[in-house]
């Protein structure tokens, strides 16, 4: 079977080096995700495992498709009873890029009139559609005229953990952060510290790598309410699982600090800590970032500061003076940050940065400056050794 796992673009490598140490066959990176190949179950594993990905895509055919006839032949020659049965509720998602279909909704509409049509021709009766919740996602890529149908394993996205109970104003994706540790090069063995921690999804995130939880260990998949499940797949699901946490580190190697200056912001990182399970390793605590002190020779601080718009940088409709004032404080804000990383002599900063003003604050050449996209915003990850 050939699987593609979609992840945040710019985290392609992350996603390719996770998926190469699964030790999973034929991983090929691409633009937008990583290509894999394997049994069923080596999809499962990179769901249960991969922390950068999206979704993991099965692959089920690859056809031309330069009209809507086209389309629906290809979709109608897919033998659809190995995966839906009439019971089974599903739903198609489509992207298009077509010179000659045009509209996601309608290229969706051809492949789910498809696959109802043989269900019924092959076992009696059509199965329901839900957009909402199906048991079944069929995913359709069309571009240049060739279709790609595929079968979401996931359901939901990969970056829902299960652990998200309370969120701040433009928080991290799982997977973003997840990315940010892995492109970081972050040592889940060394102390670590997120003084501006937010809901404290980089701080959750490095918990759960240092302990070796597994990303998908307590959350439900796709693949669980396919028809097909039950029997093989169900089986060395239960034994991945067992495995995975067999893995499981009692507490986390190192301290992990996670701080921030807001309240209603710890509050939410310690509901999302506790609901992740490891509440226990983070110490948790409100402070001004800048005032963070090292706590040992080495270490990382890992952060995603502020563009701008949470202290007035970039506030929509102010007048040039009020833009001055607040881009004097943002200056000022990044210029404490420089000097709390200065004094962290023998430490690696890693810092998501959304504004050229925090890279001139910091008088030093980073060591990786990898560019990424934070939802619609280019950011950059910059990567610092403290001297």
């Amino acid at each position: 079977m050939r699987f593609f796992a979609t992840c945040a673009k710019g985290t392609e490598g992350a996603l390719r080096r996770e998926l190469s140490a699964l030790r999973l066959p034929a991983v090929r990176g691409d633009r937008g995700g990583v290509s894999f190949e394997g049994a069923l179950e080596a999809g499962m594993r990179a769901c249960l495992h991969a922390r950068t990905a999206m979704r993991v895509l099965l692959e089920l055919a690859r056809f031309p498709a330069p009209d809507a006839a086209a389309l629906y032949e290809g979709a109608r020659a897919v033998t659809w009873q190995d995966w839906l049965d009439v019971r089974t509720t599903l739903a198609v998602e489509a992207t298009v890029s077509s010179t000659t279909i045009t509209h996601s909704g309608f290229a969706a509409l051809k492949v789910k009139d498809a696959v109802v049509d043989v269900l019924r021709d092959r076992l009696g009766a059509r199965p329901d559609v839900d957009p909402k919740d199906p048991d079944v996602r069929i995913v359709l890529h069309l571009a240049r005229d060739e279709a790609t149908l595929s079968l979401d394993l996931a359901g939901a996205p990969l970056h829902r953990r299960g652990y998200r109970a309370v969120t701040t104003e433009a928080p991290l994706k799982e997977t973003l952060a997840a990315a940010v540790l892995l492109l970081g090069g972050v040592d889940p063995a060394l102390p670590f510290a997120d003084p501006m921690a937010g809901s404290g999804t980089l701080a959750i995130e490095h918990a759960l790598r240092a302990r070796r939880i597994a990303p998908g260990l307590d959350r439900a998949f796709g693949f669980q309410r396919w028809p097909s499940y039950r029997g093989g797949p169900q089986s060395a699901w239960d034994r991945m699982k067992a495995a995975a946490r067999a893995e499981i580190l009692p507490r986390a190697p190192a301290p992990i600090v996670a701080r921030d200056g807001h309240p209603k912001a710890v509050q939410a990182l310690r509901l999302n800590a506790a609901a992740a399970g490891v509440e226990a390793d983070l110490e948790i605590a409100q402070a001004d970032a800048r005032d963070l002190q090292p706590s040992a020779d080495a270490g990382a601080i890992v952060t995603n500061p502020p563009y701008g718009e949470r202290l007035g940088g970039g506030a929509e409709g102010a007048s040039a003076a009020e833009a001055r004032v607040a881009g004097k404080k943002l200056q000022g804000f990044y210029r404490g940050l420089a000097e709390m990383l200065e004094r962290h002599h023998g430490w690696t900063a890693v810092v998501l940065s959304g504004n050229p003003l925090l890279e001139r604050a910091i008088p030093l050449r980073p060591a990786v400056d990898h560019r990424l996209w934070n939802g619609p915003l280019e950011v950059h990850l910059l990567k610092y050794e403290l001297p």
